[in-house]
Order: structure tokens, then sequence, then C-alpha cells
């Protein structure tokens, strides 16, 4: 029961982040002017308020890249990992969905798209916006004594990857999040979602080996 407790979490989390956050790209729009800052503190204030409302139920990965650092770190079981990133995935999905009904998708419904219609760059850049978000979670879940700052670090990481990576790909850095809105949207945005998905998890996985190298070693 524990564990479906923890799937639910995620998916609600996913939910949310994907509904709100999204939705405020896709309604507002991301000019230079306003709408770059706004979606950017969208992202970030969801997990600010996500992770202090269900970090203590699920640890609030709600992003399959953190979900799989967490793997690799071994702070979670195989198990536990398939079972958040099946929810995560629903999560984003139904996110999408609720959004699609309101605004339609018109207006993107904050999907992703290629840097200059190039993939390795848009890899490249996704592999790295991925890299520092899930490092500064790593570092800052670290130490119990971070726990009451923990969301607010995380989510104005989120905020910061935000600022430098909407005008290149709209910034996923989390597959689930990436893979709802293109799932409605279709056309290219459906094509290219595969990078969205691999890229985060790519430096998802790069960020748990460095930060496993980079961190001392723990005393017993």
């Amino acid at each position: 029961m524990e564990a479906i407790r923890k799937y639910i979490a995620e998916f609600i989390g996913t939910f949310v982040l994907v509904f709100v956050a999204c939705g405020v790209a896709a309604n507002i729009g991301c000019d230079v002017t306003g709408g770059y800052l706004a979606t950017a503190l969208a992202f970030g204030l969801v997990i600010v308020a996500m992770a202090y409302s269900i970090g203590n139920v699920s640890g609030c990965h709600i992003n399959p890249a953190v979900s799989l650092a967490m793997l690799i770190s071994g702070k979670m079981s195989v198990t536990d990992f398939c079972g958040y990133v099946v929810a995560q995935f629903l999560g984003g999905i139904a996110g999408a969905a609720a959004l699609m009904g309101i605004l339609g998708t018109e207006k993107g419904l904050g999907a992703n798209a290629l840097f200059n219609g190039d993939v390795l760059m848009s890899i490249i850049i996704e592999v790295i916006l991925t890299f520092v978000f899930v490092i500064a979670i790593l570092g800052v879940t670290s130490k119990t004594e971070n726990t009451a700052v923990t969301g607010l670090v995380i989510g104005l990481s989120l905020t910061l990857v935000h600022l430098i990576g909407i005008g290149l790909t709209g910034t996923s850095v989390n597959p689930a999040r990436s893979f709802g809105p293109a799932l409605f949207v279709g056309g290219d945005a459906l094509a290219n979602v595969w990078v969205f998905i691999v890229a985060p998890l790519i430096g998802g996985a790069l960020a748990a080996i460095v930060y496993k190298f980079l961190a001392p070693e723990k005393k017993n």
C-alpha cells in the first residue's frame, strides 16, 4: 500500500507540473518580454509546491530523469523506479489531456521543439540542462539538514535551467513532461519527442555518476 501511495503522489505531481507549468507556457506564450520569466517561474514554483506537499510521500521526483539518478545512486529499488516512471508518464499524459480540453492544441500545450531543427544540438542542450538540474537535486538532498530548503533549491534550479533553455528547446529536462503534450500536439512535436526522452535520461544518469565520484564517502 505504501508503494501505491508513492505512485499516486508521483502521478499527481506530474499532472500538476504539466497542467499548470505547460499551461502557463501555452496560454501566456514564451516571448522575451515576459513570457520566458513567467514560464520559468511556473515550472519552478510547481516544484516548490509539490515538494512541500507530496515530498514526504514519494520524494517528489515527478521526473523519470530524477528517478533514474536516484536508482543509479542506490536511493530507490528497480521496482519503485518502474512504478515511478509509469506513474509519471501517466500523470504527464493526463495533465496534457486536461490542458487540451481547456486550450485545445493550437497553442502547442508547451511541447518542446528542436533547436534550429538540429537533433544533435538539441540532445547536447538537454543533456547539459538536465545534468545541471539533477546534480543540484542530488547535492541538496544529500544532507538531512537541508530538508527545510530542499524544495526551494530544486524549484529555483528548475527555474534557472528554464531561463536559458526556453529559447533553445523549450526546456524539457523531463521525459514525462515532454511526452504528454507531444502525444496530443502530434506532428513534429511527437516525431521528435524521443530526443526529449533520451537526452534528459542521459543527463540524469551522468549527473548521478559524476556526483557519486565527487561526493565524499560516508564513514561508517
